[in-house]
């Protein structure tokens, strides 16, 4: 009988640490499977927010731009985009666009407007925009110095913005063939015309 009973008491004692492995591996499990799904949302997160960067910046640009009537007064150069939060182009210049805003910002009005608005139709037809990006560089004085359609380098705009101060007497345009017509709106009655 002792046997039967330590035979007993070894099979219960196995059965405890079975279950109790058991219990151990699900808990590892489940801790194991939680961090997975963290580290997915947070990697989820993170790309997001690289892939949706550009159309974030094109939105802020939008919402923190100087008013053009102000940029057209106040003696500073201004550099005039215009933008569609659509436009591809657009959204692949806007970390070129937003690298130049934060070395000039102090010096040069940063003026977005997006094409999209009716409120901003007066403009687009004063500076004939017909592809975006556009960006229109003015002297402080208001005199239009350069444009630029389309994607460009942003060398480029950077070598136009750094003469600025420079008299010129004519008006630059850098056109690139990679650009965005302007989506017709049937609202506003405005037909774009294409620069090819």
């Amino acid at each position: 009988m002792n046997n039967l009973f330590k035979i007993t008491l070894a099979s219960k004692y196995f059965i405890v640490q079975s279950e109790n492995s058991e219990s151990f591996l699900n808990t590892n499990l489940k801790t194991i499977l939680v961090f997975f799904i963290i580290v997915i949302f947070i990697s989820l997160a993170l790309l997001r927010n690289l892939f949706f960067q550009s159309t974030y910046l094109l939105k802020t640009f939008g919402e923190l731009s100087v008013d053009p009537e102000i940029a057209f007064k106040n003696n500073k150069p201004t550099f005039l985009e215009f933008y569609a939060e659509w436009c591809e182009v657009c959204k692949d210049m806007a970390p070129k666009i937003s690298n130049l805003k934060d070395q000039y910002e102090k010096e040069i009005n940063f003026v977005f407007l997006n094409v999209d608005n009716q409120k901003w139709n007066n403009y687009i037809r004063k500076f004939d925009v017909n592809g975006i990006p556009q960006v229109n560089l003015f002297d402080g004085k208001g005199k239009l110095i350069s444009t630029f359609i389309g994607k460009q380098e942003e060398m480029k705009i950077r070598e136009s913005i750094n003469q600025l101060e420079r008299e010129r007497e004519s008006n630059e345009e850098i056109f690139n063939g990679e650009f965005s017509l302007i989506k017709e709106n049937k609202n506003q009655g405005v037909t774009p015309r294409s620069h090819g």
